[in-house]
């Protein structure tokens, strides 16, 4: 599982994933402060997905703030997702972003590339084209064991996932 991981870690950056860079930058920020604000959360979900970043715009700042300080105060996978989906603008695989910014050894970026990858190397089972937080729990467990059994982050492991999906997909993503 380390060729794997480290070959498509190393197509990541040809892929049109969420730059790591980007998102180590915000978790620090986060870190730092102790939560996001709008704008920031913006940029998170700019990152993530163009076409609804604006939803984020439409919560309230003191809410972004608030959220996201509950979320670094909360240890449950579920209970994170869930908390950042409550926000306009973040289903859980933008919310996932948010948790891989602030925490890469316990969280990976998903969405259906990621979910593919998981099904073809048989840790999920079915199609899936939208998410919620009990599937982040569902694909969290699997990449954690690939971390585990590989000397590689959470985060680094989904951004192979990512990148192995774009290398073997045949025909578009939906």
């Amino acid at each position: 599982m380390d060729e794997f991981v480290a070959t498509n870690l190393d197509r990541y950056g040809q892929t049109q994933g969420v730059l790591p860079e980007r998102l180590q930058s915000f978790g620090d920020t986060y870190l730092e402060q102790g939560y996001l604000t709008r704008e920031q959360l913006y940029e998170i979900a700019y990152e993530s997905s163009t076409r609804s970043a604006h939803h984020v715009e439409t919560n309230p700042e003191r809410r972004c703030r608030t959220v996201t300080a509950n979320v670094l105060a909360v240890d449950d996978d579920f209970s994170k997702i869930q908390l950042l989906a409550g926000l306009s603008g973040f289903k859980a695989p933008t919310a996932s972003c948010v948790l891989a910014a602030s925490d890469p050894d316990r969280h990976a970026v998903v969405d259906t590339r990621v979910w593919a990858s998981l099904e073809r190397l048989d840790y999920v089972e079915g199609r899936k084209e939208s998410f919620d937080a009990d599937d982040y729990v569902t694909m969290i467990g699997p990449i954690r064991e690939i971390a585990a059994e590989t000397d590689y982050s959470v985060a680094d492991v989904g951004y192979a996932l990512f990148a192995y999906d774009v290398e073997v997909r045949e025909g578009t993503l939906h």
